[in-house]
């Protein structure tokens, strides 16, 4: 197996990294993103929806194994399997790994893709290409970039490179909907991790989400806050003998909307503020009946040190205060959907090193924040490491759009820079 030297050539690159980079196929890199489109994934489905992941793990999984990775899958619903694709890695003398150096590299991906809905040119689960492009739905979100990953591993293992700690890709599945994947990923990495007593095997991760390759350190989180309100029916001629639940809500909303406005005075510089919005409402029974019930579904998306348990519970304080829970009147909340944020310094070598190797592959990257949500936010969150999101094609031109497509340009630099970025992580 190869050492990694550290001496560049004046291209600025080493032999062993031109040596990788040579066996990058554009070819194998079209087909097997072309192979994921067609695999489809429509979600949301439902958590226990049978299938909607399946067939494009199905061709990861034959995929890992010709190109001679370790693969195993974690089902965590019916026909719904996380998938873990690790190139070997090399241990430090004395062939244990020390608890305290995990130098290991982990990608994240996911394997489902929003519905296609209508109004494509063409069948959006038959991939074509053209003027530099693959078209279909998932190219862009995220297919192409699982893709891109792979093929990197595909090369560094055809090259016979043992990295110290190896890498890994890990493809959850419902990322699009509730997130069932990732929350199984992580819960059995901290449970493997508490049995061996060890740390997790990687110390870095890099989320293969689209972002145009630009280098993001930082992404909001997500919340879904449902608030339950609870009044006495009573019948519309005599509204005084009932207590309507509509408007206690409506009383509520308008505390939302104050603090919405609140939050927007104090933005980071790099995702903006947390924001509110309400989503959903549904109540009463009749037109002539005060409503008795009303629930109020509401999206806060969160910055990283923000908990939405604690949210709600300043919310559900600020509606007694204003004396709106009275009189006749309840109000319930729960969190029903969670998603964290998170931050990495911009000094981090993850960070520095994804810059350098998509320069070295002749792209300029951007380090910015992303005020969209990720599953990064489990990892950073749940497992302790610094995360980034770099990954080809367009979160807001492509991803979730008709006629959904990604640059086969794009496609090659990622490969090509995920590949040096596993040769140079903690060598």
């Amino acid at each position: 197996m190869s050492a990694l030297p550290r001496v560049k050539d004046k291209a600025g690159l080493s032999g062993l990294e031109e040596k990788v980079l040579s066996l990058i196929s554009e070819t194998d890199l079209v087909a097997l993103t072309s192979a994921l489109v067609a695999a489809g994934g429509e979600n949301p489905g439902g958590a226990y929806t049978r299938g909607t992941e399946e067939a494009t793990v199905a061709v990861l999984a034959d995929f890992c194994r010709g190109a001679g990775l370790e693969v195993s899958t974690d089902l965590v619903a019916p026909g719904r399997p996380n998938l873990t694709a690790v190139l070997p890695g090399r241990k430090q003398p004395g062939g244990t790994q020390p608890r305290a150096t995990q130098p290991g590299l982990l990608f994240l991906g996911h394997s489902d893709v929003v519905p296609a809905g209508a109004g494509w040119d063409r069948p959006p689960f038959q991939p074509y290409l053209r003027d530099g492009r693959l078209f279909g739905r998932g190219s862009t979100d995220m297919k192409g970039g699982l893709a891109a990953v792979l093929i990197a591993f595909q090369a560094l293992r055809a090259a016979g490179v043992e990295l110290l700690g190896g890498a890994a890709l890990a493809c959850t599945v419902d990322e699009e909907d509730l997130g069932i994947g990732i929350r199984a990923y992580t819960a059995a990495a901290r449970v493997s991790a508490a049995i061996d007593d060890r740390r997790f095997p990687y110390s870095a991760c890099v989320v293969a989400e689209p972002t145009d390759l630009e280098t993001v350190i930082a992404c909001r989180g997500d919340s879904y806050l449902e608030l339950t309100v609870t009044g006495r029916s009573a019948h519309s001629g005599r509204p005084a003998d009932g207590r309507n639940a509509i408007d206690a809500a409506a009383k509520i909303l308008d505390l939302v909307r104050a603090d919405h406005a609140r939050l927007q005075a104090d933005a980071d510089p790099l995702l903006g503020s947390g924001t509110w919005n309400i989503g959903l409402i549904r109540g009463g029974t009749g037109i002539s009946m005060v409503a008795a019930e009303c629930t109020v579904s509401l999206d806060r998306r969160l910055l990283p040190d923000e908990d939405p348990q604690l949210i709600l519970e300043t919310l559900l304080a600020r509606i007694r205060e204003a004396g709106i829970d009275a009189d006749g009147i309840s109000v319930t909340g729960a969190v029903t959907m969670e998603m964290p944020g998170f931050r990495t310094p911009a000094s981090h070598p993850l960070v520095t090193s994804a810059v350098s190797a998509l320069a070295d592959v002749g792209v300029t990257s951007t380090v910015t924040g992303w005020s969209a949500a990720c599953d990064g936010g489990f990892i950073s969150r749940d497992l302790g490491l610094p995360v980034i999101v770099m990954g080809p094609g367009g979160l807001n031109d492509q991803a979730h759009q008709v006629n959904e497509s990604v640059s086969i340009a794009e496609l090659l630099a990622a490969a090509r820079a995920y590949a040096l970025m596993c040769l140079r992580h903690g060598a």
